[in-house]
């Protein structure tokens, strides 16, 4: 409703009165005290509970995890952006980014990737497809041993929709607005977006993006519409989903799309139309925004189905890119799920940037443009490499950032109160002990900052990883106690560190047990409920095949690979099971079907029969430390790769920070080879193809191993060839 002018809107006294009354007592006021008092220029709001308009300003450094580029033997059309090999090097590469898409969100638009966005023209086009069902489940069938394996949502995922949905709508609203706005002020002034909901949140979505981008920039509302499915005898069915197109300035991209005219129409001379249009009408039809004919992944066997929640059909991307993009421009989904935006994106010849917060979300996404880049290869087709980036180290410094104007002593002592603070939520999500009795003696120094079960406890730092200097001061300090069982956490280790140090450890008569810490220790709710679980790593063997007649050529071959997995209390699963049931279940590294029949006796079968039933995909970089991963801070700062870097504040301006290398002290991953399962084809290679050295020498190795559930674990090997 148009609210009056409040020129001719005068306050009565009673109502001037109460108006003071509720001030003295710091109450809030009435709404329509709001467009009497104060200029605002909107007639029609969405508000909700905890709305505000402040959003994320953080921004954190990207790490390189992983850089992707199938080599090309013929790269005479690009010839300026490869190398020797035919890898690219240089030009826009293509980000494939795992974390919270409010950070990233945040970090893309200030930090240093802002320019190189820019350089790439722009962010052109936008669609994001976000968690609008209140009841959705992110949960996902993995094949192993010719069963299927049921995994559950990753807790981090399941914080996240926590945080979503919460509250119910508002905190979707609040999720989602926050995020719009990011984007709007990330995208390129002729840009456009579509979102991607259903009647569910449909309304409050419309009311957000005319919030976002202003109403005036709607340009339209498309209804993709669906057939199949039952009918529903008590109401109407629900036969559509809605794509909102908001752009975010007054010029925009628009090809149109035709359909081709029915034979009936053919048959009545579509030539004979006139005017200005009809060059354009001869082609056919042009779409609407009313999509009967746009494919939806429904049937088990459709070779697109990749069984990932949310998937939608190759052709609506298609669509949507072709309509709103052209070839070499920039898009972007910060909720890419299974990847189809990217890999589409790729198909069509534009850029890409793709986020998901899913961690198995981006490794199937990574082995589909993979698969994308060894179509067009074969097809001699130009592509683009891509890269896997995180947050990571990162995002735990941001955790332990101390703003505020304070003295270097201060500093230090608010620092060091921060990292208690952090050590202790650590040690409670690991339930672990403070000490006390035999413990507490052999700990009395503070080296170690827990104990559990018997065993003492310690943290390595939480800004670098675990390498093998730790693991020795570890051991020491044991043998100096004469305490003989140690865990130790960590959010990296070392590549190559174990199993070494642990027989080291084993030699000295110390039972020593890595663990990773995860991700999902930051959220205080989680470790409340006790959902955190710290993972024992997993070890990887690969070994060096050296050619016999060329002694510059090697193999890497994958010799072995093991895990230590459990999922949740399998007895009680066990328990709760209906006679004649099964279930699939992960215990001790191993998955079993079990098995209750009708008179409730279980069995148990083992499905993982070989090491190479876990390996969902492998790679290997030739020269591991051939790229060192740099990274951009802020000029002048103290900020780099190996000190604390926490998440800083831009300057007014987007583009006003000016930022400097640093190295990081770590190297990036060369993907140059790999061999992975798809639903077509579950067979995995176990030894690589032929590499040959340019020249002589000792080089690294680096073999990466992705296991069924998304979890990545690195190995190093020395190679020497003549």
């Amino acid at each position: 409703m148009a609210r009056q002018d409040k020129k001719s809107y005068d306050l009565s006294e009673a109502e001037q009165r109460d108006l003071v009354t509720l001030i003295q007592q710091g109450k809030v006021l009435p709404e329509k005290f709001r467009f009497i008092l104060f200029e605002d220029k909107r007639e029609v709001e969405l508000v909700w509970n905890g709305k505000t308009r402040d959003v994320c300003t953080t921004v954190l450094p990207f790490q390189t995890l992983e850089h992707i580029d199938e080599p090309r033997t013929e790269t005479k059309t690009q010839e300026d952006l490869f190398d020797s090999r035919g890898r690219q090097q240089r030009g826009w590469t293509n980000k494939l980014i795992w974390g919270d898409n409010k950070l990233i969100l945040s970090s893309l638009k200030a930090g240093p990737l802002r320019q190189q966005i820019e350089d790439a023209g722009g962010l052109k086009l936008i669609y994001i497809d976000p968690p609008f069902d209140v009841g959705a489940d992110f949960s996902m069938d993995i094949e192993i041993g010719g069963e299927t394996f049921h995994k559950e949502a990753n807790l981090l995922e399941q914080i996240a929709y926590r945080d979503t949905w919460g509250r119910g709508a508002d905190s979707f609203i609040s999720m989602i607005y926050e995020r719009l706005i990011l984007m709007r002020d990330l995208m390129a002034d002729d840009g456009s977006i579509y979102v991607h909901c259903d009647y569910r949140v449909s309304s409050y979505m419309r009311g957000v993006l005319d919030e976002v981008f202003g109403k005036e920039q709607l340009r339209n509302h498309i209804l993709w519409l669906y057939s199949g499915g039952g009918v529903p005898r008590s109401e109407m069915p629900k036969k559509h989903d809605d794509i909102f197109w908001y752009t975010k300035g007054q010029t925009w991209t628009y090809n149109p799309i035709f359909r081709e005219y029915s034979e009936g129409t053919v048959q009545r001379g579509r030539t004979a139309v006139k005017g200005e249009n009809a060059e354009l009408r001869a082609e056919g039809t042009p779409i609407n925004n009313w999509w009967p004919d746009v494919k939806k992944i429904t049937s088990p066997t459709d070779p697109e189905k990749l069984y990932y929640p949310t998937q939608k059909s190759e052709e609506l991307l298609e669509r949507i890119i072709s309509l709103s993009s052209n070839g070499g421009d920039l898009v972007a989904d910060f909720f890419v799920g299974s990847g189809t935006t990217a890999a589409v994106a790729e198909k069509l010849g534009r850029k890409w940037i793709a986020t998901d917060l899913g961690k198995f979300g981006v490794h199937t996404t990574r082995k589909r443009l993979i698969g994308v880049q060894r179509e067009k290869k074969a097809a001699e087709q130009d592509f683009r490499a891509f890269e896997v980036l995180n947050l990571g180290r990162y995002e735990r410094q941001a955790y332990l950032n101390v703003g505020g104007r304070l003295t270097a002593t201060q500093k230090a002592q608010a620092l060091a109160q921060k990292e208690n603070e952090f050590r202790e939520l650590i040690l409670r999500a690991y339930k672990a002990s403070g000490f006390g009795g035999n413990e507490g003696a052999q700990a009395q120094d503070g080296f170690f900052h827990g104990a559990r079960n018997g065993r003492l406890v310690v943290i390595g730092p939480i800004n670098l990883p675990v390498g093998r200097l730790f693991v020795e001061e570890v051991i020491t300090e044991c043998r100096k106690r004469g305490a003989s069982r140690v865990d130790v956490l960590a959010f990296e280790f070392e590549m190559g560190l174990f199993p070494a140090a642990l027989e080291e450890a084993r030699g000295k008569g110390i039972d020593l047990t890595p663990k990773y810490i995860p991700a999902e220790v930051f959220d205080k709710r989680a470790v409340d409920k006790g959902q955190v679980v710290f993972h024992d790593i997993s070890f990887v063997e690969a070994t060096p095949r050296y050619d016999k007649k060329d002694k510059r050529a090697v193999k890497i071959e994958l010799a072995d690979f093991s895990v230590y997995y459990t999922q949740g209390a399998a007895e009680s699963a066990i328990a709760a099971m209906k006679d004649g049931k099964s279930e699939v279940m992960c215990e001790q590294g191993q998955l079993y079907k079990v098995s209750k029949n009708k008179d409730g006796i279980v069995k148990k079968e083992k499905l993982t029969k070989h090491w190479t039933d876990w390996v969902d995909y492998w790679a290997v970089d030739f020269d591991y430390f051939q790229r060192k991963e740099i990274i951009k801070v802020p000029v002048g700062s103290s900020l780099g790769g190996v000190t604390s870097l926490p998440g800083f504040e831009p300057p007014q301006g987007e583009l006003a920070m000016q930022f400097e290398e640093r190295w990081t002290g770590g190297y990036i991953f060369e993907n140059e080879w790999q061999s992975f399962r798809t639903r077509q084809n579950r067979d995995l290679e176990l030894t690589t193809a032929l590499h040959t050295y340019d020249r002589p020498g000792r080089y690294t190795v680096a073999v990466k191993v992705i296991d069924i559930f998304g979890n990545d674990t690195m190995t190093l090997v020395p190679v020497n060839v003549g």
